[in-house]
């Protein structure tokens, strides 16, 4: 009975969503031309360590005002004196914030298990700067609390394709573990910012292997083209890292991780790190136009290695990736990544990515597509092929919805099927 109410209710909030989406789009009007200012809270200068989805640079893209597809001029009047109110508060103490809140539904086909899953996540995500705000010697604290949760489904998307028979995640980073804390560090930047160095409650994909398209919440939903599948990276736990340039193209970054650490069991940290020993390393040399442009235009290579975990009988293991794609004309980024593990918990022991996406420079849509050969494991398993397909568009000022296909082929835990297709609907709004 309890699970029939739980049910019902997701269903109930999903249609009440629909609904209110409707109802508003009927009230619009298009947009035609880009909102003065050009920034909604003055987040220009956050100066983020790592790619797209580090919270710094999720600060920075939320703020740019875009040109969407719809114009609700009363509600983004009405929405002015929130963001003017956390510009004041970034400029008179330098504490940027962000609210969002993302939901994503998929369905798929020829599943011996499950077939369809949905998920939300609810996240509070800031940078304080305590120190050094008039320098270029900046010290900062930055958070982040996330509430991941599932929507009226027995499953969520992270959970999808091994119920599918796929040894991977169609829906990345939307788990149902409730509530966690996912960022709790400090940030410190030396030589006018050319090196930085992170410690704390960190999340290594924020800044491990990176490019310019490993947003979950913002662009490709398959694991196979965010963080490589051949790096088996820990949860959310204590760590640290560091980054510099070492001339004004060449870049290193290197550090370490709890790999037994849990967002939900923050108090379980000092434990797990100090007394297990039982870490995850990694190190990467890459090249790149400028420091401004370090997930832009980057090509690099990722060595790592992963202590054995012996609660979780997992063995140690170590392995190479690498990864080249560039902004050409601030639209088109072409990328190719690859990758090889040799043991230590990955989910492919090689595999192979290569795509583009297409920014729309205004409106801040974007197409993305890509396809991936992948190896597991298991030598008795097949390889595997995956396609995606995804356009987010800005709908609204502050929300963005992102149609979303996947098809694979030869899924290696489903030798009964030759494909698999998950359609997936994504939604984001950002405050």
């Amino acid at each position: 009975m309890h699970k029939m109410k739980n049910d019902k209710s997701g269903r109930l909030q999903v249609v009440a969503l629909v609904c209110t989406v409707i109802v508003l789009t009927s009230l619009a009007i298009p947009a035609t031309a880009q909102e003065d200012p050009k920034t909604k809270s003055g987040y220009e200068d956050i100066h983020p360590f790592g790619g797209p989805s580090s919270t710094g640079a999720q600060l920075e893209e939320d703020n740019e005002v875009k040109v969407p597809l719809l114009r609700f001029p009363a509600i983004d009047n009405a929405l002015r004196p929130w963001f003017d109110w956390k510009g004041k508060l970034n400029k008179d103490y330098g504490f940027s914030f962000g609210l969002d809140y993302t939901a994503l539904g998929q369905v798929v086909n020829n599943s011996p298990g499950e077939d369809n899953a949905a998920g939300g996540i609810f996240r509070f995500f800031g940078n304080w700067t305590v120190i050094g705000r008039d320098s270029g010697n900046t010290g900062s604290i930055v958070f982040k609390v996330e509430n991941r949760h599932r929507l009226g489904t027995d499953i969520a998307p992270q959970n999808l394709g091994f119920e599918a028979g796929y040894p991977g995640i169609t829906g990345t980073a939307f788990s149902d573990y409730g509530w966690g804390l996912t960022n709790l560090y400090w940030k410190q930047r030396l030589n006018q910012g050319r090196i930085s160095f992170i410690a704390g409650a960190v999340d290594v994909t924020d800044y491990l292997d990176i490019y310019g398209l490993i947003n979950p919440w913002t662009q490709f939903q398959n694991l196979v083209f965010l963080t490589d599948p051949t790096i088996p990276a820990p949860n959310q736990g204590l760590g640290a890292a560091f980054g510099a340039m070492a001339t004004d193209n060449i870049y290193v970054v290197g550090g370490l991780a709890d790999t037994n650490g849990d967002p939900t069991e923050p108090g379980d940290w000092f434990d797990t790190f100090f007394n297990d020993h039982e870490y995850f390393y990694h190190f990467e040399v890459g090249w790149t136009s400028s420091q401004e442009r370090i997930y832009l235009d980057n090509i690099h290579l990722t060595g790592w290695y992963a202590d054995e975990r012996e609660d979780a009988q997992v063995e140690d293991g170590w392995g190479l990736a690498f990864s080249a794609a560039w902004f050409v004309d601030d639209t088109w980024m072409p990328f190719l990544r690859a990758g090889y593990s040799d043991d230590g918990g990955a989910l492919l022991e090689a595999s192979v990515s290569a795509g583009v996406g297409y920014y729309f420079k205004e409106s801040k849509d974007l197409i993305g597509f890509g396809l991936n050969w992948g190896r597991p494991p298991d030598s008795g398993l097949d390889d595997q092929y995956t396609a995606e397909v995804f356009y987010r568009l800005q709908l609204v000022q502050n929300l963005a919805i992102t149609p979303d296909v996947q098809l694979i082929f030869n899924p290696a835990l489903n030798p009964d099927e030759d494909t698999l297709w998950v359609f997936g609907l994504r939604a984001r709004l950002a405050l």
